[in-house]
């Protein structure tokens, strides 16, 4: 072959095989990072173990990255400026240390990322020793916990807000299985904009533990962060719910600002 050919042709393939190169190594790259800060042990470890799992499993067929911690111990703003996603896994508002506190205030006062928390985050009051975390409860519409279904319950929700990113997908009612339905000293209605209601006449079996207005998913517009609330969050079997799993992928990529893939 003629050099002066040869050369273009070489110089040529090169440059395809470094663009494929790039390409492959961004098509790699996680398009964002979630931190998960878990409550592990007691009676919501099936659910969390099931979370978990999927969460894995949607992150890698949806292109992000997920980092999984079970305490507050570590949490610092350094280590919350590499995530665009926080997610609190059942893990209560109490046992913070006080950098850990002031990190998180500032994540969500300021913006610097998402949030996404499950049931037990607003287990708001005095709870083993430690004082209620004024600013949290404010952050949560200003409730403070009051009692739950401890036998669990399965029961309709209905949404509210049918064109939030949040519910895309989401048909206008639906049923959630077996959980705790937690009640509070008041709706956070007022300080809130609500997604979601459950409908306490349809709980199976039977309770009179309610509240009347009782909202069970919600966020927080009054503050920087995009958050959404999701009151469920007990049983494992919530992993069964097709709706569930839309809501929270829906919720992730609406908190981290990104279009979820198809």
């Amino acid at each position: 072959m003629n050099k002066k050919i040869a050369r273009p042709i070489l110089i040529f393939g090169m440059i395809m095989v470094l663009i494929a190169t790039l390409s492959n190594t961004y098509a790699m790259s996680p398009k964002f990072k979630v931190l998960v800060l878990t409550e592990r042990g007691g009676q919501h470890e099936g659910f969390v173990v099931a979370a978990l799992e999927w969460l894995n499993g949607l992150a890698a067929d949806k292109n992000f990255e997920i980092t999984v911690i079970n305490h507050a111990n570590n949490i610092d703003e350094t280590m919350l400026a590499n995530y665009k996603v926080f997610i609190q896994l059942n893990y209560p508002p109490y046992n913070w240390g006080e950098k850990a506190m002031e990190a998180f205030v500032k994540y969500i006062v300021e913006g610097r990322g998402g949030w996404v928390g499950f049931h037990h985050a607003t287990l708001l009051g005095e709870f083993d020793g430690f004082p209620m975390w004024t600013w949290f409860s404010g952050f949560m519409g200003g409730i403070r916990f009051e009692n739950y279904i401890a036998e669990t319950a399965s029961a309709k929700v209905n949404v509210e807000d049918r064109k939030h990113p949040v519910m895309k997908g989401v048909p206008s009612s639906f049923i959630i299985p077996d959980d705790e339905w937690y009640t509070f000293n008041k709706s956070p209605r007022p300080n809130v904009h609500v997604l979601a209601n459950v409908d306490e006449s349809t709980y199976q079996p039977s309770s009179s533990i309610k509240m009347g207005d009782h909202p069970v998913i919600w966020i927080n517009e009054n503050l920087k962060a995009r958050n959404v609330y999701f009151l469920i969050g007990h049983h494992a079997n919530l992993l069964k719910s097709k709706e569930f799993k839309t809501m929270v992928g829906n919720a992730i990529f609406w908190a981290a600002k990104e279009k979820r893939p198809q």
